[in-house]
């Protein structure tokens, strides 16, 4: 994907498969709002084939956009209508939408039903924008950043919807996020995205096993003296060092790679190759996932 002569993507090659919840994380610029927005629908790309649902997003007709839902990170309009009254209007564009009062309750804004959206907090408002995401019981959901605003409270209750959407009515998830641990809680896989490449894509904990920086051992010795060692295999230097001591190790302590190491390490790493796949700019469907 190229705006002129500036390359943002260098061919992205992702599969997202139906009912799974998929993080994309990267650093500001790195190409994710370029990404989710080819994929909703909203930009042309300059290259390479996409398929969500099934469809070229570019060609996508209102049966389709039926099935998908978008929480975007802000909204600036609806101001004046009221919260109850926003939502209503909106579940009449879908054949079968959540009915509203329910909704309202599930995003816990049952109190301002009848308050102008314009007169709502930063956080009610982010409720509001991922109550209409889902009034239409997509298929596919793309959350862009759902969590600003949020306090831990509100957090942990959207959290827990995202997984139930996705474990009970079968969603596949779309989440953009800055947040780490937001990403490893709710996300069977995630890609990291950095200057336009995938760097590394798996499991949370996959990521944390293919992190450059090392399992850290740290111990105290016995004269007294604070020691620390990296290893790729902790299990080993420990036994060893049980064995030289011939007994317990003081103030023995294993920290293992974590996803955040396997995150600023991509993001930092200045090597040439790229983890994607050369090929295609944006995301390619090869075995009707849903994207």
């Amino acid at each position: 994907m190229a705006y002129g002569d500036t390359h943002v993507l260098h061919g992205i090659d992702l599969d997202i498969h139906r009912g799974e919840v998929f993080a994309l994380l990267g650093p500001n610029g790195a190409g994710k709002t370029t990404t989710v927005e080819i994929l909703e629908g909203f930009r042309q790309r300059s290259a390479g084939e996409v398929r969500v649902l099934g469809s070229d997003p570019e060609r996508g007709d209102d049966a389709w956009r039926g099935r998908i839902g978008l929480v975007l990170q802000s909204w600036r309009d609806h101001r004046r209508w009221r919260v109850a009254e926003l939502l209503t209007h909106f579940a009449m564009y879908y054949p079968d939408p959540r009915d509203p009062a329910e909704l309202l309750a599930l995003v816990g804004l049952t109190e301002q039903a009848d308050q102008r959206v314009e007169r709502l907090s930063g956080g009610q408002r982010r409720r509001l924008d991922v109550a209409l995401g889902i009034v239409g019981r997509p298929e596919l959901l793309f959350l862009d950043e759902p969590t600003t605003g949020f306090d831990p409270q509100a957090r942990h209750e959207f959290h827990v919807l995202v997984e139930r959407l996705a474990r009970d009515e079968g969603v596949t998830v779309l989440l953009t996020t800055h947040d780490l641990v937001e990403a490893e809680r709710l996300a069977d896989r995630i890609a990291m995205l950095v200057n336009g490449r995938i760097r590394a894509c798996g499991t949370p904990s996959e990521l944390a096993r293919r992190a450059a920086a090392q399992a850290e051992v740290r111990w105290t010795a016995d004269d007294g003296t604070p020691r620390r060692e990296r290893t790729e295999d902790p299990s080993q230097l420990v036994w060893e060092l049980h064995r030289d001591a011939g007994g317990p190790i003081a103030d023995l302590e294993v920290r293992r790679p974590t996803l955040e190491d396997t995150y600023l390490h991509m993001v930092h790493r200045k090597a040439d190759g790229a983890d994607g796949a050369d090929g295609t700019d944006v995301v390619v469907d090869r075995e009707a996932p849903a994207v």
